[in-house]
């Protein structure tokens, strides 16, 4: 068995096939001159010896200087933060001597996408990763950057009838069947659950909430869904709907909180004494999540795992721009369900830097 600690290159699978690496080359980059039965043979081969293409050789080959940008929200940042963190560790790789990486940050979704953007259009990048928001707002400012030449890459979410050359994201519709699937298993009773999403004209929050409606309805018909509270990402604003639902006459005893902006809910809930007294499910993990999880206050958390969909979408992109071929990868992600059980094994999964919340919530609680 061939160790896959080492770079297998070209080489390694015309040897093993024994034959010639030009061969092989057109076959790897879909070219004429080698037959349908011989390419089949040298894409399996080299899938079993786990070959990756040389980016940098195709590159310098190239000779020229690839320019790639991510223009992304700086809130919420337990989950762009490490989203961020993924894009650098791919740029890092040695490829990075031939592409040059830049940043443009807006407030949050909803907010400052249409500046950031205008920014990026000036700089006439190759490639540009992106949070696609509002949909029908977003797909305009892709075909103007599509038909100026820029590949565009979503992450997070996606936006499928647009020109987008693919998307990097965790499967939101099984993400909101598991947190459904979750809450029927821990709600034996008949009573309430309640979703906190973002905006819902994005895709994936939208299809969250389709898969958590879906699963609930089928799974446990003696829970009824009550209407999704769109926060906006804005921590204040879930606070207070979390404050006004849980003080309600039909309140909740489940909750979904299908993005990372949920510690403004649970600190509301922990302020009536009602955290720990509703089962919960969060959505990714950091550090003020960790305890609530241990102590067994949030039933479970289903991890994004945004850093690899950062990694990916750098990598993906990279190899588009690249190709010959010019293959769309659309790459969606199974999202990990972290439990007080195995959390220990998530522990290098969370983000270093940490959004104060509290500085944002005091002036609303102390008014």
């Amino acid at each position: 068995m061939h160790d896959t600690s080492d770079q297998v290159g070209i080489k390694d699978i015309a040897r093993a096939l024994k034959v010639s690496i030009g061969t092989v080359d057109r076959a790897l980059h879909n070219r004429s001159g080698v037959s349908e039965h011989t390419k089949a043979r040298v894409l399996q081969r080299a899938a079993e010896l786990g070959y990756r293409p040389n980016l940098a050789a195709q590159a310098l080959k190239l000779n020229r200087r690839i320019s790639i940008a991510a223009v992304l929200p700086k809130e919420i940042s337990y989950f762009f933060d490490p989203l961020r963190a993924g894009i650098r560790t791919a740029a890092a790789a040695p490829i990075s001597t031939q592409v040059s990486l830049e940043f443009h940050e807006y407030p949050r979704a909803g907010v400052g996408e249409e500046e950031a953007f205008a920014h990026a259009v000036q700089r006439h990048y190759d490639g540009i990763i992106f949070l696609p928001g509002n949909m029908r707002r977003f797909d305009p400012i892709i075909r103007k950057l599509t038909r100026a030449g820029t590949a565009m890459m979503c992450v997070s979410s996606d936006a499928p009838n647009s020109d987008r050359i693919g998307s990097i994201a965790a499967h939101s519709y099984v993400s909101g069947s598991m947190a459904a699937e979750l809450l029927a298993l821990r709600l034996g009773k008949r009573g309430n659950v309640a979703v906190f999403s973002g905006e819902l004209s994005m895709m994936d929050h939208a299809e969250k909430l389709r898969g958590f409606a879906a699963t609930l309805a089928v799974q446990a018909p003696h829970l009824s869904l009550l209407p999704a509270l769109e926060s906006h990402e804005r921590p204040k604003d879930a606070y207070r709907q979390a404050r006004q639902l849980m003080q309600a006459r039909n309140r909740p005893e489940g909750l979904y909180l299908s993005t990372a902006n949920s510690m403004p809910v649970l600190q509301a809930l922990d302020e009536l004494g009602m955290l720990g007294k509703v089962s919960i499910v969060t959505t990714d993990l950091y550090h003020e999540l960790v305890p609530l999880i241990e102590l067994g206050k949030v039933l479970a958390t289903l991890h994004q795992r945004p850093f690899t969909q950062g990694k990916l979408a750098f990598e993906q992109l990279l190899a588009y721009l690249l190709r010959d071929d010019k293959r769309q990868p659309f790459i969606r992600l199974a999202p990990h369900i972290v439990f007080r059980s195995n959390l220990s094994l998530f522990s290098g999964d969370i983000p270093e830097r940490q959004e104060d919340i509290e500085s944002e919530l005091r002036p609303r609680r102390e008014g």
